[in-house]
């Protein structure tokens, strides 16, 4: 198990790349979330990039050292359950469907992951 529960923290992290990538190609946010440079939401979502980026670079931490996928499996999915919480409670809007399914298809692999790392 313990090369597919690698794999799958790769694939958690991977995910998370993408609008991590915003954080050095800020251009990113127009595309990824229709935000317009110089607006005060292109500058908390820049900021969300460096959070992302703290979220990838957990996941990969956890591929390499499975005594810290205990403490992933919570900063990821708080990550990935408080936006589709938040996107459902926002009225599911339809610039943001790419990202809810991104999380919603990532949220079994981390909740099976975290399974097996809280198990021990």
């Amino acid at each position: 198990m313990a090369p597919a529960a690698a794999i799958g923290w790769w694939l958690l992290a991977a995910l998370h790349v993408v609008p991590a990538a915003a954080l050095v190609r800020p251009a990113l946010l127009e595309t990824l979330y229709g935000v317009q440079a110089g607006s005060v939401a292109f500058l908390l979502l820049h900021h969300r990039a460096a959070l992302f980026l703290v979220v990838a670079l957990v996941a990969g931490w956890a591929a390499l050292r499975p005594a810290v996928r205990p403490l992933a499996t919570v900063a990821v999915g708080t990550s990935m359950v408080s936006f589709l919480v938040i996107w459902a409670l926002g009225g599911m809007p339809a610039a943001l469907r790419p990202i809810a399914v991104a999380d919603l298809l990532g949220l079994p692999v981390l909740i099976f992951l975290g399974w097996r790392a809280m198990r021990g």
